[in-house]
């Protein structure tokens, strides 16, 4: 087959990535060190660079956000959204339960518990236009909030997410950045192009991280304050710090990959306990009435929203502080948690992904941000003094807020040490599964599901820790925010240049669709030349009613489909092209094509359960064997079992003739490039 890879007389392993770990491991170090000895110089440096990027990106973050979102919601609704994100024939790994659970976890972290006080308190006291305190701009703050965890940052996950789960699985490509580029710049994302791609995500990466993290430290600091008088100072939080390298380490070490999901989802349990504690504790038809408010609010403004720089009257630093920030907070996030949905999504349709990671993560937002703000909001608006402090310390310091906040709720002792194991663990989490996205990212692996070595897990934690630190020691909350909105910038570049690539190759999907109805291939006939039509109607009808067992398909596999593919082989060779034969659990006839995408030809066993029609049931068991075929984009649903090697033949042929229109199609396209990688060989198993 043609080689998408490097050359390389070496037999392929798993190994580090040199360019791209060294060069983003150095120069992650290298800065922190930078920000941790000349601290004021830093500071400095980083709100200079930060005012220059507001002032001449800040209206580029507000579009791309809103393209990455349509973009995607397109393809899903268009004719490529029934493409699975793996082989024609694969089947999802998780049902919708668990996979939803998945997703919450993937892309709500310990912000969840930071920011569902803080933002709606703060825009309701400080929003960005207007008199603050009111009815109106309660509601206002409720958009905003709703706007900054809503649809638009969840398209840039389901962005990343989609490209990686469809060039990996569907294509066979490495389960990193670069791999969506390839329709760009084909076998060169293998050099330079690619280094410079990947070495950017995993800078993004790595600093959102670090913001998540330094955000966790700060709430965790003030939450053992609160609980155990611990001051809240740098030493402190350099020990909250070393907990991300410990645990990441255990982790690495003894692999509870497992368990870590399985904490994920219990923390989002509680969050929902929490939720609901809150609900049915405080005022309930109030905030009932107030979540279908904001929704409304919140879907007949989105347009607005979504481009409202504050041209006429920008708010002095606002944007840099909240909307600027959190687009590109949620696109340094891209690569980490893109990866993630990718890994748990295969098997899936791009309209079920898409669907999914869009819908299932905004119904729990809006509740939770719904319920936890305006639970927030009410006590500001209709309490006493003590509440009204409550309002100024959820600004001044957000890691208070909702440790304050639970104070005016009944069983205050209990709720906090929730909302404690919840920031532990939200924390430790994010530092294990950023660590492997890093590792990964930063590796050569033979396979998508295989993971980096623990070593460097626990060398990424390690850096983690130390850039999280020397960033609070920077400046605290602002250095964070400043140096993710820095660092996001140039991936954001690089998402449109993904969706460039994922749209030439769901192009060519199209084209492959496209040649089975222009070519003059009928590879469900199942003709019989010579036969008379009574004769070829009565042995389609007694195949479709024999329920083969595996002796039997293993029989047809040696006296009628070998015999059809040696005999093509055969024949192609006579005509100077190579093909090759393969025998294995299955049979496959690879058509070797040169520089242009091979053509495969598979014949798997499939073991069917039994339909409950067949008398057969009750007597030879309840499953029986199909003989399904595979071709390069995956199993094509259809079983030849009982097939003559004339019948076999011609449906090979039927399929080879159908790649060649293909192939011509693809070459009449504007330049007359390949802009895929030559698809592997379609596996037999659904999984």
């Amino acid at each position: 087959m043609a080689n998408t890879q490097v050359p390389s007389t070496e037999p392929r392993r798993d190994r580090i990535n040199p360019v791209v770990f060294y060069g983003s491991a150095i120069g992650i170090v290298a800065f922190a060190l930078w920000t941790m000895f000349f601290t004021q110089a830093a500071g400095n440096v980083i709100n200079t660079v930060l005012a220059w990027i507001s002032d001449s990106f800040g209206w580029f973050y507000f579009l791309a956000v809103v393209a990455y979102l349509v973009f995607v919601v397109c393809i899903g609704l268009s004719r490529h959204g029934k493409l699975r994100l793996g082989p024609a024939h694969s089947t999802p790994d998780f049902n919708v339960i668990t996979w939803a659970a998945m997703l919450f976890s993937a892309g709500i972290g310990i912000d969840l518990l930071f920011f569902c006080i803080a933002e709606p308190v703060t825009q309701f006291l400080a929003p960005p236009v207007g008199e603050g305190g009111t009815p109106e701009a309660a509601r206002h703050a409720m958009e905003l909030t709703f706007l900054h965890w809503g649809l638009s940052g969840w398209g840039i996950y389901t962005l990343v997410g989609m490209s990686l789960a469809f060039f990996s699985y569907r294509h066979g490509l490495p389960l990193t950045i670069r791999s969506a580029l390839y329709p760009l710049f084909g076998r060169r994302i293998h050099g330079p192009i690619g280094h410079t791609v990947d070495i950017a995500a995993v800078l993004g990466t790595v600093f959102g991280i670090a913001t998540s993290l330094g955000i966790g430290i700060i709430q965790l600091n003030f939450g053992l304050h609160y609980m155990f008088d611990i001051p809240e100072n740098t030493a402190t939080q350099a020990a909250l710090a070393v907990l991300i390298v410990v645990f990441s380490a255990i982790s690495a070490v003894t692999g509870v990959d497992k368990g870590i999901r399985r904490l994920s989802e219990f923390n989002m349990l509680l969050a929902v306990l929490l939720m609901l504690f809150v609900l049915f504790t405080g005022k309930t038809l109030f905030l009932l009435n107030a979540l279908v408010m904001n929704v409304g609010d919140y879907l007949a403004h989105f347009a607005r929203l979504s481009f409202d720089t504050y041209a006429f009257d920008p708010p002095s630093d606002w944007l840099n502080a909240w909307t600027v920030f959190f687009w590109a907070w949620w696109i340094a996030w891209g690569p980490f948690v893109g990866l993630f949905l990718a890994r748990i999504s295969r098997g899936r349709t791009i309209r079920q992904f898409v669907a999914g990671t869009l819908i299932l993560p905004l119904t729990f937002m809006m509740a939770w941000m719904s319920i936890m703000g305006n639970s927030a909001i009410d006590l500001v608006m209709t309490g006493t003094a003590s509440v009204a402090d409550f309002g100024e310390q959820a600004i001044n310091n957000p890691g208070s807020s909702i440790y304050l906040f639970l104070q005016s709720f009944p069983w205050v002792g209990l709720t906090t040490v929730v909302a404690t194991i919840l920031a532990i663990v939200f924390f430790v989490t994010s530092g294990d599964s950023g660590s492997l996205v890093l590792s990964n990212l930063t590796s050569v692996l033979t396979d998508p599901n295989h993971d980096a070595p623990s070593w460097m897990r626990i060398l990424w934690a390690a850096i983690i820790g130390v850039l999280t630190l020397a960033l609070l020691m920077a400046g605290g909350l602002g250095a964070l925010q400043s140096t993710v909105v820095v660092m996001g910038l140039p991936f954001a570049f690089v998402l449109f240049l993904m969706m460039l690539g994922l749209f030439k190759a769901l192009k060519v999907e199209g084209l492959k669709e496209d040649s089975l109805r222009g070519s003059m291939a009928g590879h469900l006939s199942g003709r019989l030349p010579g036969e008379g039509v009574s004769h070829h109607w009565r042995q389609r009808l007694s195949r479709t009613m024999h329920f083969p067992n595996h002796e039997q398909v293993q029989r047809c596999l040696g006296e009628a489909v070998r015999p059809a593919m040696e005999e093509i082989r055969e024949v192609l060779g006579e005509q100077g092209i190579t093909a090759e034969l393969v025998e294995a659990e299955h049979l496959e006839l690879n058509v070797d094509l040169g520089d242009e995408p091979n053509f495969t030809y598979q014949v798997w066993p499939h073991r069917s359960a039994m339909p409950a029609f067949s008398i057969r049931a009750t007597r030879a068991g309840t499953h029986y064997y199909r003989l399904q075929v595979h071709i390069g984009e995956g199993g094509q649903g259809y079983d030849i079992y009982g097939y003559t090697k004339e019948q076999v033949i011609a449906d090979i042929l039927d399929q080879y003739e159908r790649h060649l229109f293909f192939l011509h199609t693809q070459r009449e396209l504007p330049g007359g490039e390949t802009i895929m990688p030559d698809t592997p060989s379609a596996t037999g198993r659904s999984t």
